[in-house]
């Protein structure tokens, strides 16, 4: 009969009974890594349950030190009380009376210390996880700013954010999704600005997580908050690796969610505007900020439109005014049009594959390849307009300087979509998906939050501060939309120049 795992296994006081059931559930005999060390603590049977590489070797090493220094009458009475406070004065120490959290505990990094006749096991915290150093990550990359980024460990991202918001309202709190896998996963958030329904709502949709494993961490957290991800391309919350970043958006009233073993944290809720800004424009100066925020503008709509609108107006030439004739190919090719942009696209992202799998030593003469004898040699035989290549050449940019890699795939998407519209209906085609994009768009929400807003529903302050990078002197609201318990985040200042003393003199 199987074991509920549900139900709870106390610690018996015999140390042959509590080693009978962890053999049956662990069976360290058949793995390597799980360490059943048997000791004598002040005469009395004892052993050191712990995963071999994540326990630290010095702390070990203390430990068994002073456990088997330990005389009889230093632990009695009170065995437990006086091993833990006295004897083993480590700084996370606790007892534990389920066999069943004792395994998860010890899974998890920490110690687990059992003694015969104590109907309690005594963990000790005290692993360390293999784990890279803070670098700056490559998708989010500025000019002049911080260069720490996220890692894959959990308490590493914790602290990293700590680090800027030193808030006693910041809460990290932490739990446990999937029935196997036991993926720690923290939700932060600040106490008295965080809407707490918004906070609540989290909390119930990780809750009701119910499956074996998250092996894919935060993607695969994502597709379970989520609903409706497998068919609507478009990213209904926004990853970053920068605490910087993370720390910016819990100030304005967002929920995190840190998962352990990825880089990446979750930012909710997000809209479309929140996909299209980037650290580099608020280490900037603020007109500098608002011109490198249109030129990504103009990217991410050239990269969606500029090659279906080429494809319309060389489909249907009468569309274009006198002045504008010139556009079209000269010589369409052996291809059609429509063909030619899919077959672009279709190269365009084996490239993008191919660069991820090949070693940065062979990345030059990849890239050599592509230009030179595929892309040239095909409009040399005549396979694709020179425009062709261009169009998309420019459309690919755009992708590129898209700060989301999630939005930027999702417009590719688009893309296609309108290339084949187009190549098949013209204008119909074009116009029916370019609404049917934007429909997509306005009915989409994250959290509750509208994906336009703040274009619908329309507010004009806050589309002013997206279409214009505002000074920070006069950035004195929260995002109502986030209905945050405190809105304001500075007292209004008027944004005119005061006498300095000193330039008077």
């Amino acid at each position: 009969m199987t074991e509920n795992i549900n139900e709870k296994m106390p610690v018996s006081k015999k140390l042959s009974d509590n080693k009978e059931w962890i053999y049956n559930e662990l069976s360290p005999d058949n793995s390597f890594d799980l360490m059943w060390r048997e000791i004598t603590v002040a005469g009395k049977d004892a052993a050191l349950l712990f995963v071999d590489g994540f326990a630290k070797d010095d702390i070990m090493l203390w430990i068994m030190r002073r456990l088997t220094s330990i005389e009889r009458d230093q632990i009695t009475p009170n065995t437990f009380e006086k091993i833990v406070k006295k004897q083993i004065n480590y700084l996370e120490t606790d007892g534990v009376d389920d066999l069943h959290k004792v395994v998860d505990t010890i899974l998890s990094g920490p110690i687990a210390l059992f003694v015969d006749g104590l109907d309690q096991a005594i963990v000790i915290d005290a692993r360390t996880y293999p784990a890279r150093g803070p670098q700056e990550p490559d998708l989010e990359r500025v000019v002049r700013g911080s260069r720490d980024g996220f890692v894959e460990t959990i308490v590493f991202n914790t602290a990293l954010i700590r680090r800027r918001i030193r808030d006693p309202k910041l809460r990290m709190e932490i739990m446990n999704v999937g029935r196997r896998s036991k993926q720690d996963i923290c939700i932060s958030y600040i106490d008295d600005i965080a809407n707490p329904r918004l906070v609540e709502k989290v909390k119930s949709k990780l809750t009701e997580i119910d499956i074996d494993g998250l092996p894919m961490a935060e993607k695969s957290v994502e597709e379970l908050i989520t609903p409706g991800s497998f068919w609507n391309p478009f990213p209904r919350v926004r990853y970053t690796e920068r605490p910087d970043v993370a720390a910016q958006h819990l100030l304005e009233g967002h929920v995190l969610i840190i998962v352990d073993t990825s880089p990446s944290v979750i930012i909710l809720p997000a809209t479309f505007f929140h996909h299209v800004q980037h650290a580099e424009e608020f280490r900037e100066a603020p007109p500098v900020g608002a011109y490198l925020r249109w030129v990504r503008f103009i990217g991410m709509i050239g990269s969606v439109f500029i090659a279906p609108l080429w494809l319309l107006f060389s489909l249907e030439p009468s569309l274009l005014p006198e002045s504008l004739k010139f556009i079209g190919p000269t010589d369409v090719g052996k291809v059609g049009l429509m063909w030619q942009f899919l077959f672009a696209q279709l190269g365009i992202d084996l490239m993008r594959m191919a660069a991820v799998h090949t070693p940065s030593a062979l990345a030059t003469a990849l890239g050599l390849i592509a230009a030179v004898l595929i892309g040239q040699v095909a409009i040399d035989i005549g396979l694709f307009a020179p425009e062709v290549i261009l169009y998309m050449a420019v459309a690919a940019i755009g992708s590129f300087a898209t700060p989301s890699y999630e939005m930027s795939m999702a417009n590719r998407l688009v893309r296609v979509a309108l290339l084949v519209g187009t190549g098949l209906l013209r204008l119909p085609g074009f116009a029916g998906v370019t609404v049917l994009y934007f429909m997509i768009l306005a009915l989409t929400k994250s959290f509750g939050v509208p994906y336009l807003w703040p274009l619908i529903p329309f507010n004009y302050k806050a589309f002013k501060s997206i279409i214009i990078r505002s000074p920070v002197p006069i950035q004195n609201l929260r995002p109502s939309i986030l209905k945050p318990i405190d809105p304001d985040r500075q007292p209004a200042v008027a944004m005119k120049p005061k006498d300095d003393p000193d330039e008077k003199e």
